[in-house]
């Protein structure tokens, strides 16, 4: 971001948000709901035109934009659900990349970077399972999008 002027916008947001964090989650939220339902119309829209090629993939995509519409409906109304979603996906990825690293580090042998590869999975994996245990609450989410805007405002002031 070569704009100090967004820099400088991207700190201040963070510095908002974190002094009023359900706020912040609310935007963030709102949004992904927003894109969230969407991408559900859409899928309605593609599952009610593919019902005269396929009626099993119209079907499908009809039954998953409702699936779909429910979460983002879902979402609009409860930050708790944002939290516990995001909390969800960043704990499993955690668990992902600790796997991933385990891996890299018993092919170690076959390849010259595996052990740094293995060692950043596992610490990358811990951090995101900490992240996603404090995004299991809505107000430390909303301090840790603050602090992401923060960060992203300081070193986009840095470059």
């Amino acid at each position: 971001m070569k704009n100090p002027v967004l820099a400088i916008l991207a700190i201040i947001l963070g510095l908002v948000v974190m002094v009023f964090p359900l706020a912040g989650l609310l935007a963030v939220e709102m949004l992904t709901s927003f894109v969230i339902l969407m991408i559900a119309i859409w899928l309605l829209i593609v599952g009610a035109s593919q019902m005269e090629i396929s009626k099993t993939a119209g079907i499908l995509n009809v039954i998953l934009g409702i699936i779909v519409l429910i979460v983002g409906i879902g979402l609009i109304f409860s930050p708790a659900l944002f939290a516990f979603l995001t909390g969800f996906l960043l704990y499993i990825v955690g668990i992902f990349m600790i796997v991933a690293g385990i891996i890299a580090l018993l092919s170690r042998s076959a390849y010259k970077n595996a052990t740094w590869a293995g060692i950043l999975g596992i610490v990358l994996g811990v951090l995101y399972i900490i992240l996603g245990t404090l995004a299991f609450d809505p107000i430390y989410l909303g301090i840790l999008i603050g602090a992401w805007l923060i960060i992203n405002g300081v070193l986009a002031l840095l470059e």
